[in-house]
């Protein structure tokens, strides 16, 4: 007879995770609802804002057919993509939400969004950076709405490489917004729009020009909290094909950013320090070991891309390969150019530049790169705030980051509650001080578990002892 699955108990358990929840805005002190000044200027600006063109005295691009790739349900979108094959290449258009033109410097809504840095998610909702009125509303590129956009245009040529890029703000409008399952059955089913088709013949050119430059996308199978009837669940899978080539495009875009930003002279990017040696070492050995060794003349990303994900093997070389690349940051320039501007995990110069509904910094190297790409000023207020971004921004990702692990520890110890004294299967994935860090097969938990002496890779028992949803802890031990 086949295992239980785990099923988060719809009373108890579900009662005691929503109350943790609670507790946990509370502990990482979480922002609130907006002050009414806040609100006030958000509702002007959303009235205030024109998307006719001829009002704004901006392009008029919506005769192009955008189109937007969310995840399912999305309202804040921050991009919109037109691809168009050619007979040397494509043109490629994409738009970026305007959301400079709905933020007063130095106003209420600024302020607020200074404070916030970035939008949090949680299991039971999100924590938007700007008000909602802005930022699913009247700045989103919803589809069939009129809107003000940053639009690059980029010429690529037969390799996807860009061969000319501009940078204009314009109006268009998004015909269509796809989630990613949607429009991965699309491309499948040869029923997709001429842009999701092209996007298909990009997406992997990209990826080649990426391992040319010795980037190392991972596509580690990422665990997600997933709304059930109420309760939760958990999802861990490899990123569809259709989120790798969409992803490339905002990459595209972020080292578009930075060329022009280094070539000002004024910006603010994305940097990642290269892996030291003895850790690319440490790492070499260890693939020796769990039997998949990653030979000298085969590339680091080459080799990443090249495993067999399902395998216990390539789980425990994926956890490891995730810490290799460490102490990404921002750095900030005004004249003398960074000691080292490279992003080591992409291969290149990097700027985030795409995502300023939801994070802080794109909207400073949105402004910064339209004013240089076309020969103007930088303004006088993102100049003189640039400084000010790396410790905003620090302190933002370090509450994300305690956030998205808190919640899902939490998650992860409801669907485990009731099920007390089982025996589970799970793969080591690497030793952890004085015992393992192992994920469960089914449900797809991660959890440490102190005394177990098991090499990475290696499949185990495990017994559950104990769960507390309030603090999101889980205790296995060893089955004898």
């Amino acid at each position: 007879m086949p295992a239980r699955r785990p099923r988060l108990a719809p009373a108890r358990a579900h009662d005691e995770l929503v109350e943790s929840f609670a507790r946990l805005r509370e502990e990482l002190d979480l922002p609130a609802d907006f002050p009414a000044d806040v609100l006030a200027e958000a509702e002007d600006a959303a009235r205030a804002v024109a998307t006719d063109p001829a009002a704004a005295g901006l392009d008029d691009l919506r005769d192009l057919e955008f189109l937007t790739i969310d995840p399912e349900g999305s309202t804040d979108l921050d991009q919109a993509l037109h691809l168009e094959r050619t007979p040397t290449g494509a043109v490629l258009h994409y738009a970026i939400a305007d959301l400079p033109a709905f933020v007063t410097p130095d106003g209420a809504v600024d302020a607020e969004a200074r404070l916030r840095g970035q939008t949090l998610y949680t299991a039971d909702g999100r924590i938007p950076l700007h008000p909602v009125v802005i930022s699913e509303d009247a700045a989103s590129l919803l589809p069939e709405r009129d809107r003000s956009a940053f639009v690059w245009r980029f010429v690529l040529d037969d390799g996807a490489r860009p061969v000319e890029a501009t940078l204009r703000r314009a109006i268009i409008r998004s015909r269509t917004q796809w989630s990613y399952d949607g429009a991965q059955a699309a491309v499948d089913a040869g029923t997709a729009p001429p842009s999701l088709d092209a996007l298909a013949w990009f997406g992997p050119l990209r990826l080649a020009r990426e391992a040319e430059r010795g980037g190392a996308s991972l596509n580690v199978p990422e665990t997600r909290i997933v709304a059930d009837d109420g309760g939760y669940r958990l999802e861990r899978d490899a990123p569809l094909a259709i989120e790798d080539w969409n992803a490339q495009v905002s990459l595209l875009t972020g080292m578009a950013a930075a060329d022009i930003m280094l070539r000002g002279g004024v910006g603010i990017l994305r940097t990642m320090p290269a892996a030291e040696t003895v850790d690319v070492a440490a790492f070499r050995a260890q693939t020796v070991a769990l039997g998949i060794p990653w030979p000298a003349e085969v590339s680091y990303g080459d080799y990443l891309r090249g495993l067999e994900r399902d395998s216990p093997a390539a789980l425990a070389i994926l956890d490891a390969a995730s810490g290799l690349f460490r102490g990404a940051g921002y750095v900030t320039f005004d004249g003398a150019l960074p000691a080292d501007p490279l992003q080591a995990a992409i291969g290149a110069p990097y700027a985030h530049a795409t995502a300023p509904l939801r994070r802080l910094v794109d909207r400073w190297a949105l402004v910064i790169c339209e004013a240089l790409a076309n020969g103007r000023d930088v303004p006088a207020w993102a100049r003189e705030s640039l400084a000010a971004l790396p410790k905003i921004m620090a302190r933002s990702d370090g509450v994300a980051n305690r956030l998205d692990a808190a919640t899902l520890d939490r998650v992860e110890a409801a669907l485990l509650s009731g099920h007390e004294g089982r025996v589970f299967e799970a793969v080591v994935l690497g030793l952890r001080g004085d015992g393992a860090r192992v994920q469960l097969t089914d449900p797809p938990v991660t959890a440490k578990v102190p005394g177990l002496d098991a090499g990475a890779g290696a499949t185990v028992r495990l017994r559950l002892k104990t769960v507390d949803i309030a603090s999101g802890t889980v205790l296995l031990e060893p089955t004898a």
